[in-house]
């Protein structure tokens, strides 16, 4: 369980930036990428106008922070690839990367308070699960199949 929250925070983190391509041709800007998500989601959750209004401004605002820590360790992780690291660097970089998905899951959780205060519990678990579906539908049209509409 553990391995896989770990995961979708990665997933979650760095996909507004992973641009999805149609059929390979043109990438998106993020700015597209977010009116694509934001469309699924809403879509997805059932989200009304309002609801939609006042969610997505924060949950931007946690992406781009998560995306600052990810950042972060992608950074340090590439520092790890360079031929004269010493051990002890290694951990210091080990200990960099982990304490990034720390705070980044600290992030969520305090995100996650701020979103009660404008959605039901359902609401963001349906969220959740279409957020899920929506990076799992992008990685599918990344490899060249067409993302599908609403089951």
């Amino acid at each position: 369980m553990r391995k896989l929250s770990i995961l979708i925070v990665l997933i979650c983190g760095f996909a507004p930036w992973m641009w999805a391509t149609d059929k390979g041709q043109q990438k998106l800007t993020q700015q597209e990428f977010r009116a694509r998500q934001q469309t699924f989601i809403t879509e997805r959750a059932e989200l009304t106008q309002e609801e939609a209004a006042k969610f997505f401004p924060l949950y931007f605002e946690l992406q781009d922070r998560k995306k600052a820590l990810n950042d972060k360790a992608w950074k340090l992780m590439h520092e790890g690839r360079e031929k004269d690291i010493t051990e002890k660097r290694y951990g210091e970089i080990m200990e960099g990367v982990l304490d990034a998905r720390i705070e980044s899951d600290k992030l969520e959780k305090e995100y996650f308070k701020k979103f009660q205060k404008i959605l039901s519990n359902k609401k963001l678990y349906q969220i959740q699960h279409a957020e899920m579906r929506f990076h799992r539908e992008l990685l599918k049209g990344m490899r060249g199949n067409k993302p599908r509409g609403k089951k």
